[in-house]
């Protein structure tokens, strides 16, 4: 029943790949896609744990689309549940299916590769994940689905590798397309906080290599500081980025530093309750801009936060 009831909504189909087509409701909205014409990709095939998440790797081409689904009250489950029949009948291996804290939870997030906020919005505790495998005529096409919700919303990530393209490799993105009755970069902390549950603090500012946090940045510590006194049964995660300067190990130890120093000014400075704050890190695995010039690299530099319960 619940299946059935999910399948009624798919009337909008997504735009043909090399593999499947698959098809989203109508309301579905693409926020950001992204093409590479021939790259190597790592699919996550097992759950985080302490030594790192199984992963089958391929060679070809790489696309990465994300839709906002507004107005659908839907369950991960009714989304994801269509799609994984799709996929199904189109042929395709079901090679692992995981939900939130089986996942892996914030580990298992942040350890696979997914486009950024506001363009794909993840629940830390809402969201499923399922890896696909087809093998036809000699190609291998890979599919990865990540679901999840915000209020009054739905979100689907579609991952895709197949054989790569007859023209030369290429890079071409198109990304922050976002839907306008979503949150997008320039809306302030707490509409974002509201609308998908994690924002950037803009203007904090860290160098190469170090968790000290400089004077900049005062302004949006105290947004964020009024934001949880007016919401008092609410706590946060604070997750570090670094660049990609370095192996991953030290970078991810060294963002759970500068999250773990933003965390210090809050309580210190603004007087945040330390049990309302946690601390994390995840390297250099979830880019907002590329690490090839100065610029994309201080920008990685950054700490946000994301909403993690009442």
């Amino acid at each position: 029943m619940l299946l059935r009831s999910a399948l009624s909504f798919l009337l909008c189909a997504l735009p043909a790949w090399a593999g499947a087509e698959l098809s989203l409701p109508a309301a579905a909205r693409l926020t950001a896609e992204e093409s590479r014409g021939l790259d190597r990709h790592e699919m996550a095939v097992g759950a985080w744990t302490p030594e790192g998440i199984a992963t089958l790797t391929a060679e070809g081409s790489v696309t990465r689309r994300a839709w906002r689904l507004q107005g659908q009250n839907l369950t991960t489950l009714q989304l994801l549940a269509p799609l994984r029949r799709q996929l199904y009948d189109a042929g395709y291996e079901i090679l692992f299916e995981c939900e939130s804290d089986g996942c892996g939870g914030f580990d298992f997030r942040f350890s696979t590769d997914l486009l950024g906020a506001p363009a794909m919005h993840v629940d830390l505790g809402d969201f499923r994940y399922l890896a696909a495998r087809r093998d036809d005529s000699g190609t291998r096409d890979l599919v990865s689905l990540m679901v999840s919700r915000a209020p009054g919303a739905g979100y689907v990530q579609v991952t895709q590798v197949g054989p790569p393209e007859d023209r030369a490799p290429a890079l071409v993105t198109s990304t922050m397309s976002v839907d306008p009755d979503g949150a997008s970069a320039e809306d302030d902390l707490a509409a974002q906080l509201a609308a998908i549950g994690r924002a950037p603090l803009e203007g904090l500012s860290f160098g190469t290599g170090s968790a000290t946090l400089a004077a900049e940045g005062a302004d949006a510590l105290a947004d964020l500081a009024e934001w949880l006194r007016e919401n008092p049964d609410r706590t946060a995660t604070l997750v570090g980025h670094t660049d990609a300067e370095g192996p991953l190990a030290p970078n991810v130890a060294l963002s759970r530093q500068r999250a773990a120093a933003v965390r210090d000014r809050l309580v210190d400075t603004f007087g945040i309750p330390a049990d309302r704050l946690r601390a994390e890190g995840v390297g250099y695995l979830a880019p907002r801009a590329s690490n090839a010039s100065a610029d994309g690299r201080l920008a990685n530099r950054r700490v946000e936060v994301v909403v993690t319960g009442e």
